[in-house]
């Protein structure tokens, strides 16, 4: 039995990345985005000068890569990522990491105790299932076991999209609050936001099947599966429309998803999309702001937007 346990042990590559507090949450999408399987952010005093320098306002993002064989590539796309950065950002002190080989971190447990009860806009607190929380009056709780997907409502990007989600349904319930459309579910954080906010039928989509698998447990655990589905498919291939579509995906799959997503959109209907940093606002404003879309709001925060928009009346 040991032997197979042994057998049965997984090689990672524990990344320690020093990071000006200014690009932590951009460093931490982009590590999930290119697999990293446990990423958590901390801020500690500095390190030694036998370490990386980490002049003030610096913070650390912890990121467990699987060390198998696209691991050399993924390697080379943060090198390439820091140097963009740096390049963007040159009044910033660069991105510097360390490396360090490992079996079978318990990084699942060890991100757990930054993920705390989070309140968002005026009523909505996402509660992670091993934490206890206390409802306050019109409190909407979302309870949430992220495992390896995206979505906990800690990244600026799905916080913006939550704080739009409670405006728009409470602002125009008759029209938004009947099917909607949660595009990259990752964890189901939206959808079921949705249907705890009024939604009547809530399609959650994901190109990534365990995503799909945790966002269908954490739909049961939120008591709204009669309301909530969540299914491993591509948004291309749908043909029924909605009143409300949110995505929080990356510039360039917006980019490549806007003629669908038009599309899918009743007319008055609104479109929420996040994940996108102000470097990109020319290339999104020039794709979606033309035709039937209007800006209905733009949030921001740090380095991140997220765009409200409303399909006008009488367009297709």
């Amino acid at each position: 039995m040991a032997g197979k346990d042994k057998e049965r042990k997984q090689r990672w590559l524990k990344l320690t990345l020093s990071v000006p507090e200014a690009l932590r949450e951009a460093i931490s999408n982009f590590m999930i985005e290119i697999g990293a399987q446990g990423v958590y952010e901390e801020t500690l005093e500095p390190w030694t000068p036998n370490d990386l320098p980490e002049p003030a306002g610096n913070g650390v993002v912890y990121a467990y890569l699987p060390c198998d064989s696209h691991l050399e590539n993924r390697i080379l796309r943060l090198e390439k990522y820091i140097e963009s950065l740096a390049d963007l950002f040159p009044a910033l002190e660069k991105i510097r990491f360390l490396r360090d080989t490992i079996e079978d971190p318990d990084w699942g447990e060890q991100w757990k105790k930054y993920f705390k009860p989070l309140r968002v806009g005026r009523g909505i607190v996402i509660k992670p299932t091993w934490e206890r929380y206390t409802p306050q009056g019109g409190d909407t709780v979302i309870e949430i076991d992220p495992g390896m997907a995206f979505g906990t409502g800690q990244h600026a990007s799905t916080r913006m999209c939550l704080e739009a989600l409670e405006e728009v349904i409470a602002k125009d319930r008759e029209t938004t609050a009947r099917e909607v459309l949660d595009v990259g579910t990752g964890t189901g954080i939206l959808g079921i936001t949705c249907a705890k906010l009024g939604a009547e039928k809530v399609l959650c989509l994901d190109v990534d099947r365990k995503a799909v698998g945790i966002a269908r447990e954490n739909i049961q655990m939120n008591d709204v599966a009669d309301r909530v589905k969540a299914v491993n498919r591509d948004v291309a291939s749908l043909k029924d429309s909605f009143d409300l579509i949110v995505a929080n995906l990356t510039e360039k799959i917006h980019t490549k998803l806007k003629p669908t997503l038009v599309a899918l959109l009743r007319p008055r209907g609104y479109l929420i999309i996040s994940g996108i940093i102000v470097e990109n606002r020319d290339m999104i404003e020039k794709s979606f702001l033309t035709g039937s879309l209007v800006l209905h709001r733009l949030l921001t925060e740090k380095e991140w937007l997220c765009y409200v928009l409303k399909k006008e009346e009488g367009c297709p």
